[in-house]
């Protein structure tokens, strides 16, 4: 089976586009993972059509996901954010981007990076599966369960184990592109 089999990337043109162009593609740089790390939160409980529509919305609502910046956003700023309609307006969910940049700026104290402190977890190389079809593709992993788990005693916010996994997936540190 070949990945344009995916169904989930076959969806619609942004969700193939997104699937051809980032999705598995291993990325770096801490304002990147920053961004796909919030976009994952904002997509817990809904499709990932919606984030992909939203998501110059959010860039410019998130300062282009500069941690240093968005980690200084007030209250204030949050409320100012739940009257726009062109992001998804749920309160924890953003507040959770704000609380996920501090995280980020702590991680960043400890391994001198974001993208150090991920990396690690796979010692700096994709997780390449193969999966041969998208029934063979899990929800969750121990891999997920171990960085959720370290995630949250690290102050972040929305990273479950599924989250997380979505994540990984998408930030290329797992490679669940079809055989």
């Amino acid at each position: 089976m070949a990945d344009e089999d995916f169904y989930w990337a076959n969806a619609t043109p942004e969700l193939r586009a997104y699937h051809d162009q980032e999705w598995g593609i291993p990325q770096h740089g801490d304002d990147n993972l920053f961004e796909l790390l919030s976009l994952e939160t904002y997509q817990a409980g809904l499709s990932w059509q919606i984030v992909l529509k939203k998501r110059a919305a959010f860039n410019k609502a998130f300062h282009h996901f500069q941690i240093n910046r968005v980690a200084k956003m007030t209250s204030e700023e949050i409320d100012a954010l739940m009257t726009n309609p062109d992001i998804i307006r749920n309160r924890r969910k953003l507040e959770a981007t704000v609380t996920n940049a501090q995280a980020i700026q702590r991680v960043q104290a400890e391994f001198g990076s974001f993208d150090q402190y991920l990396w690690d977890f796979v010692a700096g190389e994709p997780i390449v599966n193969a999966p041969k079809s998208p029934d063979e593709v899990p929800a969750q992993t121990e891999l997920s369960q171990l960085v959720s788990k370290d995630m949250k005693k690290r102050g972040f916010k929305f990273v479950g184990p599924v989250t997380i996994y979505s994540y990984l997936q998408g930030a290329g540190l797992v490679d669940d592109h079809l055989a």
